[in-house]
């Protein structure tokens, strides 16, 4: 049967903007489908930190049963579902197999069951502006900005879950000397510069080239020895390999506490433009895929335009076009991506369809590039 149960995600931070969870909402006509869907995707399943799994608006039934729950999986309920008989008949069933549960959309004053261990509890914030009487950790939930967070955390909310990081970041400014020297190193490589130059720079800071090995090291390039220096790395993978694990220095140098959400954002893009834009383009051009995805977040990162970003870097005509403009071959996979981080699946439905790729193929590239960059944060 051909699925037609949608994926989209968010992120669960901490009061510091750490990841906490991952958060899967399954967009499905019924329990059942969804079901087979979350079974099919058993072996790509994220596994580095907990999953919150929300049902969108389906009522949680016990043929949630028939799904073969990761350890780390999460299920949602939503207080507005705890009145009805078929979540009073899952509910016990669900603590009997070990199965965590968290409760959303609580409200103060909400009557709940007996005996329930509410983990995590999400709440409206634009409804609830402070928890009171929440029965586990509150997760602040529909907070617009960065501003909007830290006015939840000072209310009281222990985190937050949602894309509010994204907006309300301080302004543009020049590229910093650190930033600007990962650039410089890009530019060597694209242009094939020679390895005692490109060495000479990494040389100046031994955290960027311990973090340049360990990325190609554990990255998933499945290489039969340990990569010792870059001399070696040249060698074995050469130049074209290299820069996008290079192009990953630059996405992860921001040393903002809050940046590590924003981060597992851009290379989750980046990994799923990789992965479904593959099919569409020849091989050469899958790492600028991932560099699309992966650089649409830089500016925010570094804290710079993205105009200024793209000035000072050699990137081919399809990775800037669909950055600068969303324009060019690559805009609509970048624009696939973000639809992926919307609440609502209707979006990414669609531009699922403008593709004429299928549910199982956005779904289980989803959980590929999430994996992935929680792989590179762990």
């Amino acid at each position: 049967m051909s699925q037609t149960t949608f994926i989209t995600r968010e992120p669960v931070v901490n009061k510091s903007r750490a990841i906490t969870a991952n958060r899967l909402i399954a967009h499905g006509p019924n329990i059942g489908e969804v079901v087979e869907t979350l079974n099919g995707l058993v072996d790509q399943w994220p596994t580095h930190h907990p999953v919150f799994v929300s049902l969108g608006r389906l009522v949680p039934t016990p043929a949630l049963m028939d799904w073969a729950a990761p350890a780390n999986a999460m299920i949602e309920i939503p207080a507005q579902a705890l009145p009805h008989p078929q979540t009073q008949a899952l509910l016990p069933k669900l603590q009997e197999a070990g199965i965590s549960v968290c409760l959303t959309w609580f409200a103060n004053g909400t009557v709940l069951p007996p005996g329930i261990d509410w983990r995590f509890v999400l709440m409206d914030a634009r409804k609830h502006p402070a928890p009171t009487g929440s029965p586990g950790l509150s997760m602040a939930w529909g907070l617009k900005d960065v501003a909007a967070f830290r006015q939840a955390v000072g209310a009281g909310y222990d985190g937050a879950s949602g894309w509010f990081f994204l907006y309300g970041n301080p302004p543009a400014k020049e590229l910093s000397p650190g930033h600007a020297q990962i650039v410089r190193l890009l530019n060597l490589v694209r242009n094939n510069g020679e390895i005692r130059d490109i060495e000479a720079v990494l040389k100046q800071d031994v955290a960027l080239s311990y973090k340049l090995l360990r990325y190609i090291n554990s990255a998933g390039f499945g290489l039969m020895c340990e990569i010792q220096s870059f001399r070696h790395a040249v060698s074995i993978l050469g130049y074209s390999n290299l820069h996008k694990w290079l192009s990953l220095l630059l996405v992860t140098a921001s040393r903002d506490p809050g940046a590590p959400a924003m981060m597992q954002t851009a290379i989750a893009r980046g990994r799923l433009m990789e992965e479904i834009g593959g099919g569409f383009f020849d091989k050469s051009e899958r790492d600028n895929l991932f560099i699309t995805g992966a650089f649409s977040l830089l500016h925010i990162l570094l804290g710079t335009s993205m105009q200024a970003l793209l000035d000072e870097m050699h990137l081919p005509a399809s990775v800037t076009d669909a950055l600068l403009s969303d324009e060019g071959d690559f805009a609509p996979f970048l624009r696939l991506a973000r639809h992926c981080e919307n609440f609502d699946g209707s979006s990414l439905i669609k531009a699922t369809a403008e593709l004429h790729l299928s549910a199982e193929q956005i779904n289980r590239a989803q959980l590929v590039a999430l994996g992935f960059a929680d792989s590179l944060q762990a």
